[in-house]
């Protein structure tokens, strides 16, 4: 029999039959018994735990009643309660109840941790875990102490299998679960500290802080104590981390042990200390991509990957990199300098940065990639590159570290030597993830020899061979191996061997497909950056049952990796797929599939970004980038003016909200040349979004739309992206007529729209903003303060931002500094949330205007510094020039104007050309510059002029 306590109290035959126990009396007398299965109980202990302080008269007869009772519940021949002079025994193995195989468990799995197995650590207390099936004790009434003891130990296992869980790899279904045991846990500080780390190694320090802050208030609230120390030192960590611009994950995490390579390991460090560009080349599989993340994981300092396999044009590594780094193109409330390169910023960012960029899988794209390397490099001194690519970038300096295969044993090779060689450690350890019995033994090591020498030792054939042994006995492996060799013995001699031999693995691993599997493993190519279950399932179009069998068997046959809910292919698994899917005639369904999915994804995103579950939508969307604009570039090159017009407007926002202006300024303009120089029929306002988002890198037929009054008038119904409105509003610049034409502007919008919160909001935001600068601060107020009740009611951070920085100007110029610093501290906390640097710096520079005006020259100064630091890592020149021009002011101010004239002309470089927003900075900078030259002809000693422009 199985004893279970660790939740309702049951008893279950061999054969899975449950034996019902009785009621709540008997079931307590049971759990009381188990506790401490195999040893004697005394009756004192089960009378106290039966009845409580409050024994009835013979309590001693009453028990001796209920084991009876017991003795008779339990099947006949299954009689383990023992009579013993001191009390009663349950003569049962240990091992038979639920609760000690528990304890065995959780505390073999702490020790696997405390050794750093990471996986059977997690394996273990899962196991352990999985033994719960409620509250311990459940329905023994006489058990509480013993029940909380249990319970703690349920969490302390629940926290050690996520602590194994983290060294593994932190990902969002982690992060959500952390997130609901925080919530049943408030005061569980281990457990909070474990959603901070998880947080921040998927590149979210914001929430990992505003997670310590929730945790503080907790604490002093409910035990009046602070954070104890583990948990400051992770806050403290996570703030040095952001500070170095290195809180988000920087390496890809690698499910798999790094095998062999330890002499190519050893040179590319040594390489990497004395050269600054390094690339790894070789075949496709022989694993450049696994030796590069492992030499750059040992490289003291800042790091930053940027995987090119997904490009589909050379035009994008800039962007990719840009991307990589966290840049953006402008910040919310500013313009992008028409015309300018990613690259520009790319060297802006990085001219002073001492960092470590792994450029992976170049091939396809070389020479854009040398390009921009050879660009960084002259530029940033303290820059080094590390690339991996099937050929050399070309470029003067360049270090070559060519791959081949691992090291397999010659022939003539003893095979009592086999282990000595990484390639035959490699099938072993690869054959055993899937075959756990699987040794490499005297019987079958010159099978396992054949193997690693006919596949040349490269990796990924090893891998996939090693893979097969799920179905096959190692010498069918090599067995149909040789057979397949044969058959493509006779390919292009041009062709490297190891290709045709990396081919061959791939070709004869698809012969083992079934039907369903081959017909997924086409779909599954024309996504780009992975798939999630949903995706898949909608785009390929297999049925549902069909599709998870036919997805789960390319899992296991390693035509497919899922990691992180996603599921990709490896590169050369999905060309080799891709070709078979042009063979079957599929494509163009497929794709077509492939951008209604997404174009449908699109824009449910977009409704959601106006919402409180923003940020949520936000990262949905990043993690779904790649396949939006692979839709996006299809359609478009496809002619397919709808779908790539639409998809344009349903990306708008969220291209805003990322910074991502330059890139979708190019998409646009592509999209443009489809639709041409009118409108389509039905198309009006894609079209007007497409024109928009072009003019933001200096293209498209702005003039043809002319201002905000002919969008909204030219509009029959509301807006489909209400993102129209705003973007019309910063691309034509703020419409003319002052506030009474805003006015009637917004009046015209509303009878349009009706009642949506988020239009009224930005309708209102712009009314207060026009009112604010005609003078009328009162009406200004109002209006402001209705748009931000309104952004905060539709839950979005990005209107109650902008708003915020409005009223936070209104109120500097109304002389109220004190709820201005407020306004813009709230501003500061939401483009943290919105995890947008440039807006950070932006709000920095429009509280030390905020603080100059007040008269506080030593904190001004602090903000324009800290924002010109921030604008310079992001690449953002125009905040720069912003900043330098704030630090101009304060040094015109405090009476040192060759100062202030070094950061005027300083301030006067780039950034400031092609938008009304660029050309009034330079105005004021100008104005600035007269007063200095003012200044300086009225000689030492004249007050400064406090005016300002």
């Amino acid at each position: 029999m199985r004893f279970r306590i660790l939740g309702p109290t049951q008893v279950v035959l061999a054969d899975g039959r449950e034996v019902p126990v009785g009621g709540p009396r008997l079931r307590t007398l049971l759990a009381l018994l188990l506790l401490d299965a195999g040893r004697v109980v005394s009756a004192e202990r089960l009378i106290d735990g039966l009845y409580g302080e409050h024994p009835p008269r013979g309590a001693a007869n009453a028990l001796q009643s209920q084991v009876s009772r017991l003795r008779q519940a339990l099947p006949v021949g299954h009689d383990p309660v023992e009579f013993h002079p001191a009390g009663y025994r349950l003569a049962v193995d240990p091992d038979d109840v639920d609760a000690y195989r528990f304890e065995g468990l959780a505390e073999a799995g702490r020790r696997a941790l405390a050794d750093g197995d990471w996986s059977r650590a997690a394996a273990l207390l899962r196991e352990a875990l999985e033994l719960w099936r409620g509250p311990a004790l459940a329905d023994a009434i006489g058990a509480s102490a013993q029940a909380a003891r249990l319970d703690e130990l349920r969490l302390a296992a629940v926290e050690d299998r996520v602590e194994a869980d983290l060294a593994l790899g932190a990902d969002g279904v982690l992060i959500a679960e952390l997130r609901e045991f925080v919530v049943a846990h408030p005061l569980r500080e281990r457990a909070r500290g474990q959603l901070m780390r998880a947080l921040v190694a998927v590149g979210r320090p914001a929430e990992a802080l505003a997670e310590f802050e929730d945790a503080r208030q907790i604490l002093a609230e409910q035990l009046g104590v602070d954070p104890s120390a583990g948990l400051a030192a992770i806050h403290l960590a996570v703030l040095r981390g952001a500070e170095r611009g290195s809180a988000q994950p920087v390496l890809p995490g690698q499910l798999t042990t790094f095998v062999g390579r330890e002499e190519e390991l050893k040179r590319v460090g040594e390489l990497l200390g004395e050269r600054r560009l390094v690339t790894l080349t070789g075949p496709g599989g022989a694993g450049k991509t696994r030796l590069a993340i492992e030499a750059a994981g040992h490289v003291d300092g800042e790091v930053r990957f940027v995987e090119l396999a997904g490009l589909a044009d050379g035009a994008d590594v800039p962007q990719a990199v840009l991307s990589a780094l966290g840049l953006r193109d402008a910040g919310l409330r500013a313009s992008a300098e028409p015309g300018r390169h990613p690259t520009d910023r790319l060297v802006e960012a990085l001219a002073e940065r001492r960092l470590l960029l792994v450029l992976d899988n170049c091939e396809h794209v070389i020479a854009d990639a040398a390009r921009l390397a050879a660009r960084l490099l002259g530029a940033c001194p303290t820059l080094r590159v590390l690339a991996t690519s099937r050929e050399p970038l070309g470029l003067a300096g360049e270090a070559l570290c060519p791959l081949s295969g691992l090291t397999v044993p010659p022939p003539g090779a003893s095979a009592l030597d086999a282990d000595e060689y990484a390639a035959v450690r490699l099938f072993a350890q690869r054959a055993t993830d899937v075959a756990p019995d699987f040794t490499v033994t005297a019987a079958n090591v010159d099978t396992v020899l054949r193997i690693c020498r006919t596949l040349d030792g490269l990796p990924l054939a090893i891998e996939l061979a090693a893979a097969r042994l799920r179905a096959l006995p190692v010498a069918e492996v090599a067995a149909r191996l040789d057979d397949r060799f044969r058959l493509l013995s006779m390919g292009s001699r041009a062709a490297s061997p190891r290709h045709r031999t990396l081919r061959a693995v791939v070709e004869w691993s698809w012969d083992l497909l079934g039907d369903a599997e081959r017909r997924l493993a086409r779909g599954l190519t024309v996504f780009a950056g992975g798939a999630t279950l949903e995706a898949a399932e909608r785009v390929c179009g297999l049925p549902g049952g069909e599709f998870v069998d036919a997805l789960t068997g390319l899992v296991d046959k390693s035509f497919v990796e899922m990691s992180g809910g996603r599921y990709r292919m490896l590169e050369t698994v999905r060309a080799f797929c891709a070709e078979r899917l042009a063979d079957a005639g599929e494509a163009d369904d497929l794709r077509r599939a492939h951008t209604a999915y997404f174009l449908e994804f699109a824009w449910t995103a977009s409704d959601h970004l106006r919402r409180a579950e923003q940020l949520h939508w936000l990262r949905l969307l990043d993690a779904e980038r790649d396949n939006l604009h692979a839709a996006l570039r299809r359609a478009t090159a496809a002619g397919d003016a709808s779908d790539a017009a639409g998809m344009v407007a349903a990306l708008s926002f969220y291209w805003w909200l990322r910074g991502m202006r330059g890139e979708g300024a190019r998409l646009a303009a592509d999209v443009l040349g489809v639709l041409g120089p009118e409108a389509p029929a039905g198309l009006r306002e894609e079209y007007t979004l497409c024109v928009y988002n072009a003019s933001l890198g200096g293209s498209g037929p702005l003039d043809s739309l002319t201002t905000q009054r002919s969008v909204i008038r030219s509009l029959d119904r509301p807006p489909r992206q209400p993102f129209l409105l705003y973007l019309s509003g910063i691309s034509a610049g703020p419409p003319s007529g002052g506030s009474e034409h805003v006015n009637e502007l917004m009046r015209e919008l509303r009878r349009l729209v009706g009642s949506d919160v988020w239009i009224n909001a930005l309708g209102a935001m712009g009314s207060g903003s026009a009112q604010m600068w005609s003078g009328r601060w009162d009406q200004a107020a109002t209006a402001l303060e209705t748009a931000l009740d309104g952004f905060r009611q539709a839950g979005d951070r990005w209107g109650s931002m902008i708003t915020l920085g409005v009223l936070g100007e209104l109120a500097a110029w109304r002389d109220d500094p004190e709820a201005a610093g407020a306004h813009m501290d709230q501003a500061m906390r939401l483009a943290e949330e919105l995890e947008s640097t440039v807006d950070r710096a932006d709000m920095l520079r429009t509280r030390g205007e905020i603080r100059l005006r007040a008269g506080d020259l030593g904190a001004a100064r602090d903000d324009f510094a800290a924002a010109l630091l921030l604008a310079q890592r992001s690449g953002a020149p125009e905040f720069v020039s912003g900043a330098r021009l704030g630090l101009a002011q304060v040094a015109r101010l405090r009476g040192d104007l060759a100062e202030a004239r070094r950061f005027c002309e300083a301030a006067l470089t780039g950034g400031l050309t092609g938008w009304y927003v660029g050309d009034a900075t330079r105005t004021e900078i100008m104005f600035v510059l007269e007063q200095i030259t003012e200044a300086e002809k009225a000689g030492p000693g004249a007050p400064p002029s406090a005016e300002r422009a």
